[in-house]
């Protein structure tokens, strides 16, 4: 399901990213977009406002969850209104297509992680430096010679940089989930085969609270596709738990399930319904 209406999309910039191919992917190559140094401010765009739309990075098949994003869940108003997931393949760019003078290689944390096995064997020399986005490192790899960056094909185009190696990743399957979020509540859209619900738990830290989070769910016959903890940031090993449920809240078990779990005393925050993944 695509959203018609979509003036400006925020994203992850600059110009390359992965983000930003989300975005042209679910809203199409004519959508106007806002390319944004991070996440932070991304969720600001759209929350102001400014953007009436956002494309954020979730998760990683192989690296996992995003943490900044999961904060920023819990602090938002916004709404989850759709989902993809990219099959991303990192190639690793230099100006000259060869390692020759390269001693740094610059991408996003994420992106040096799930390339880290490759690097180490083949690439053991170059000093790996975090920023803010892989299109961040091609583009002071394109400044820089003795950089190499990590990206795709849009990222080598558009910065002018050649691939030294093709497909560093460690993980041939790898993938990172998108979420689209915006200030609408998209749930009475978002109904039928294909719908899931995000959600955030908080329960008090005793004994069988996490059994009385998951058993409302088994006892109403909703799945869960996804569970995942967070801490909450308050010293006193408390945690939220991030969770992705079949069906729309709509739907009776489902709302059924999310009334128990609210009457045996645990904190909710709805953080949308919407459709399942699209696989690119």
């Amino acid at each position: 399901m695509r959203i018609a209406a979509a003036n400006l999309i925020a994203c992850l910039g600059p110009v390359g990213t992965y983000s930003e191919d989300a975005a042209i992917l679910y809203f199409g190559s004519s959508s106007k977009r806002l390319l944004l140094p991070s996440l932070d401010a991304i969720f600001e765009a759209c929350e102001s406002g400014l953007a009436s739309h956002s494309v954020v990075a979730v998760e990683n098949s192989t690296e996992g969850a995003v943490p900044r994003t999961l904060d920023l869940l819990y602090k938002t108003e916004l709404q989850i209104c759709g989902e993809l997931s990219l099959l991303l393949r990192h190639d690793l760019l230099t100006q000259s297509g060869q390692l020759h003078g390269v001693t740094r290689v610059r991408a996003h944390a994420q992106a040096l992680a799930q390339c880290h096995g490759w690097l180490s064997t083949n690439a053991p020399h170059l000093i790996r430096e975090a920023v803010s986005s892989n299109a961040e490192g091609a583009r002071l790899a394109a400044q820089d010679p003795t950089s190499a960056a990590i990206g795709g094909l849009r990222s080598a185009e558009e910065y002018g940089l050649l691939a030294a190696f093709h497909a560093v990743q460690d993980d041939p399957n790898n993938r990172t989930r998108f979420f689209v979020l915006s200030r609408k509540d998209n749930a009475s859209e978002a109904l039928g085969v294909g719908c899931k619900t995000s959600i955030i738990v908080s329960v008090p830290n005793e004994v069988g609270a996490l059994f009385r989070v998951v058993e409302p769910f088994a006892r109403h016959g909703v799945s869960m596709s996804r569970f995942e903890s967070r801490p909450v940031k308050s010293g006193a090993w408390d945690y939220n738990f991030y969770i992705d449920i079949v069906g729309s809240r709509l739907e009776e078990k489902v709302a059924n399930a999310l009334a128990e779990l609210q009457q045996q005393g645990a904190k909710v925050k709805l953080l949308g319904s919407y459709f399942d993944t699209d696989q690119h």
